[in-house]
């Protein structure tokens, strides 16, 4: 998912729509935009599909006010259906209140039934209720406190944007694994969102990140930090840098082009191979490609080319909907890849549906080789951050040896980035999180506790 919050810009909604849009490869089931206006009433509307499917008839003249919130939602079979697009409004003795949120908390299953015994009813399985209701229940009346109290009992990957008849509240996981960035626009005014990519459609510079454990508030006192955690850490997403983010943001003080880039240069280093010519699966395995093409010597050739309009495969919920979705997506350049030794370089491989169909597609236009390179560690563990890969069953590599990988894939060959570069290509954060690679989790998993007791 992806979230955005304007607040003291006249029209808010129009910067926060075309805003959003440059955040809709985050997601493109569904999305929605809340505003309060200058008598603080609230004004709403979502809808299922991408931002073009939703916002079509003049909705947003419907949503007056200087300030406001949106979000994106990207499929996932456990939360679908437009009950569970964000943002979320919610009515309340202390105060009326919008909430979207971006990630995973891992122990929700035990703060739901905490708050179910407490006499809480949801009527969604989003993440931002569950955190709406710790708010409701904070045993103080002004609202930053009762933020602090509800997310000092979550624990998991997270951001979270709240906005109050008259403040907004951008808040960041004190691991710092989901991104959340902050903006000023030009004629005043703050923006706060999931990547710096949106500023740049909306007039906006970028500031700073949000830092990990913090809350900003912006307000007509302007912007105030608040840390609600001391206990923090930099444990950026690797797949952030790896798949998520567009090339042209910067995540906590990294370029993802230039990582993906450098992903590229340290791939072939690690996994060298003779070949005519280097070709990248659009879009985000196209840096890496580039700096595996200079690094090697290799030329770089546009040996696939994208249908516009396609929707990521990866994050759609259902493995036939995903298998139409490749074949739909990609088209092989054959007068280019004919009879020529191809290194595929992708940025990674999870189910491995994907990849599979491209050494096919690749094979029957002609090429002699192909060879596939993943700028990224085999993936072999489930995500419990937001990452919707599902079971482990359902990972190529979590239970498959490098060469049972290949075999299935069809490959000639098969090499992946180690864990130490997919780190050391990353020029802002020391420790990315890697628990899909590795299987070491940055927090407790808490369902894994309940179950062992």
């Amino acid at each position: 998912m992806g979230v955005l919050a304007v607040y003291g810009v006249p029209s808010a909604s129009t910067f926060i729509y075309y805003g959003l849009h440059n955040l809709q490869h985050r997601g493109q089931e569904g999305g929605g935009i809340i505003t309060f206006d200058q008598k603080g009433e609230p004004h709403s509307y979502r809808g299922q599909g991408l931002l073009s499917e939703i916002f079509t008839n003049g909705e947003l003249d419907h949503l007056p006010g200087e300030m406001g919130i949106g979000s994106v939602k990207y499929a996932n079979a456990s939360k679908g259906g437009l009950t569970n697009v964000e943002p979320l409004f919610f009515r309340h003795h202390s105060g009326d209140f919008a909430i979207a949120g971006e990630g995973n908390l891992v122990n929700a299953r035990q703060v739901t039934e905490y708050l179910e015994r407490h006499g809480s009813i949801f009527q969604t399985n989003t993440d931002s209720e569950l955190v709406a209701h710790l708010i409701k229940k904070g045993n103080k009346e002004d609202r930053i406190t009762t933020i602090v109290q509800a997310l000092n009992m979550v624990e998991g990957g997270f951001t979270f944007v709240i906005m109050t008849k008259t403040r907004i509240y951008a808040c960041r996981d004190k691991y710092g694994i989901k991104p959340l960035c902050i903006g000023k626009m030009a004629g005043g005014g703050y923006v706060v969102s999931s990547e710096s990519c949106a500023f740049e459609i909306m007039g906006a510079e970028f500031i700073r990140d949000v830092q990990p454990g913090e809350i900003v508030t912006f307000d007509y006192h302007g912007m105030r930090s608040t840390v609600y955690s001391h206990f923090n850490r930099h444990r950026m997403c690797a797949m952030e840098y790896i798949y998520f983010a567009r090339p042209d943001s910067d995540i906590d003080g990294c370029n993802v082009h230039a990582y993906r880039k450098e992903a590229g240069r340290r791939l072939y280093r690690e996994c060298p191979v003779e070949a005519d010519m280097v070709v990248g699966v659009p879009e985000s395995s196209l840096s890496a490609a580039m700096g595996y093409a200079e690094e090697s010597g290799i030329p770089y050739e546009m040996g696939l080319v994208k249908h516009k309009y396609v929707g990521r495969t990866f994050i759609e919920p259902v493995q036939s909907v995903r298998e139409l979705g490749v074949k739909m997506k990609l088209s092989p350049v054959r007068s280019i890849v004919k009879g020529k030794r191809i290194v595929l370089v992708d940025d990674s491989i999870v189910r491995g549906t994907t990849s599979l169909k491209i050494v096919k597609l690749l094979r029957e236009a002609g090429a002699t080789e192909v060879h596939v390179r993943i700028a990224s560690p085999m993936m072999r563990f489930t995500c419990h951050y937001g990452v919707d890969t599902s079971t482990p069953e359902e990972l190529l590599c979590s239970h498959r040896t490098l060469e049972e990988a290949r075999q299935v894939l069809g490959a000639d060959s098969l090499g992946y980035l180690s864990p130490e570069s997919t780190r050391d290509s990353c020029f802002g954060c020391a420790d990315p999180c890697q628990a899909c690679f590795t299987g070491e989790n940055p927090t407790l998993l808490y369902d894994d506790m309940v179950e062992n007791d």
